[in-house]
């Protein structure tokens, strides 16, 4: 049986992914503005949100966040300025730098994870605890041959 194309009003499912990140990524973002995190870019988060607990290296940050090394190294000196993150030395490469999560950085965290929880709860109760468990299920199965950074 051939494939069947979608209706015309009906969005792929790549689209359909990111329409719903978007609306937890504004929400989060809306929320962390409200208390007082309105100091740096989506662009600068979503570098942010990619920093390891331990650091991560620049050259890292660049390529899990799809930039160049440039434009990861002038967001992160931007959220340096800001208090956001800070470089430390590597201690496994006394050449390389780490970039890690500042005092600010740290005091956004739990504002961004109250959020993020509060979206899921929501999605799960719209729902229902059974087509939540699919969807988080089947989106880990696609996490194995979509994600490089699993």
């Amino acid at each position: 049986m051939a494939d069947v194309p979608p209706e015309p009003d009906e969005l792929n499912t790549g689209l359909l992914l990111f329409v719903a990140y978007r609306a937890m990524e504004n929400r989060i973002f809306a929320a962390l503005e409200r208390a007082g995190f309105d100091d740096f870019t989506l662009a600068q988060a979503r570098v942010m949100q990619r920093i390891g607990p331990d650091g991560t290296r620049l050259t890292e940050l660049a390529e899990s966040a799809q930039v160049t090394k440039q434009t990861a190294s002038h967001l992160v000196d931007q959220l340096e300025r800001t208090g956001y993150v800070r470089r430390t030395p590597d201690p496994t490469d006394a050449r390389a730098r780490l970039v890690r999560l500042a005092e600010r950085g740290v005091a956004a965290q739990p504002v961004a994870a109250a959020v993020l929880a509060e979206v899921e709860d929501e999605w799960r109760a719209h729902l229902g605890e059974r087509r939540w468990r699919q969807l988080r299920e089947a989106l880990a199965s696609l996490r194995e041959i979509t994600d490089p950074y699993r």
